[in-house]
């Protein structure tokens, strides 16, 4: 088992005491899942991914991650699950005047010491490996070139090779297709889903686009405002519980399921 929550309140930092990014979440994740999180903006995909990467504390409840609750650890000991983790936010952590070879073997920072980190910076210390990551995504001619010098979606197909140089036992990826085109986000969507299938890694995906949850991801966790809605299947998910989900939100986005039935969008398979 990855991940188990039961019960599970969260909230972020200097958030009032009734606001709660999460309510009452309880799941069940096994290790090599590959799950879809939909929902509208605001939903608490997000925060749901914080929280299993151990990065917000729940307020009450509780969460297991490989069969330990990290909270209930000393620091060096959830700093070494969190090892164990990779968490792939929307807009990667590139600092801009890096070049690119680096901000991909940083994605081995956490099986680093200080001296390996640093020395990494100077003499990047396995540009093969970087390279070969970076092939996965068409980008290995940009090995050398400088993060300020990518495109928005070349920024996140770099953030996603940073992922394949880990030693990580879970991809946790927040909207990593908003800048790409159609093409390439069924391409990036495969690349992840082979990697982690290949070493057994569990995989979650929040997705602003429900077709590609639908058509990618065996199993499908809709949240709105902090709660599940639906933990299912996608085959047994229907137009109408999409619908559903999306009804009335407060917010801009809706699922392009929206503009015709599931079974008349062209949706490539991935």
């Amino acid at each position: 088992m990855t991940f188990l929550l039961q019960h599970l309140h969260a909230r972020h930092n200097g958030a009032a005491a009734s606001s709660f990014a999460l309510r009452d979440v309880s799941l069940s994740i096994a290790q090599g899942e590959q799950i879809a999180l939909i929902g509208p903006s605001g939903a608490g995909k997000t925060s749901l991914l914080h929280t299993l990467a151990c990065a917000l504390k729940p307020d009450s409840g509780s969460i297991d991650v490989f069969g330990n609750d990290p909270w209930q650890r000393t620091t060096a000991e959830r700093h070494a699950m969190r090892a164990r983790l990779f968490l792939a936010p929307q807009t990667p952590p590139l600092p801009p005047r890096q070049r690119v070879v680096n901000a991909v073997l940083a994605g081995r920072l956490p099986q680093w010491s200080v001296w390996q980190a640093v020395r990494s910076l100077i003499y990047p210390s396995d540009p093969v490996a970087a390279f070969d990551a970076l092939a996965r995504f068409n980008l290995q001619d940009k090995l050398y070139a400088r993060v300020d010098r990518l495109s928005g979606g070349e920024r996140q197909r770099c953030g996603m090779a940073r992922a394949l140089v880990s030693n990580a036992e879970a991809f946790l990826v927040d909207e990593p297709l908003s800048a790409l085109d159609p093409t390439l986000s069924v391409q990036t969507l495969t690349v992840l889903q082979q990697e982690a299938q290949a070493r057994k890694a569990t995989l979650i995906c929040s997705l602003h686009q429900v077709e590609l949850a639908r058509a990618c991801f065996p199993r499908i966790i809709a949240l709105r405002d902090g709660q599940v809605v639906f933990d299912a299947a996608s085959a047994d998910i229907s137009d109408a519980m999409i619908d559903v989900l999306y009804r009335n939100s407060d917010h801009a986005e809706q699922p392009t399921t929206h503009s015709a039935p599931i079974d008349h969008v062209v949706v490539p398979r991935c």
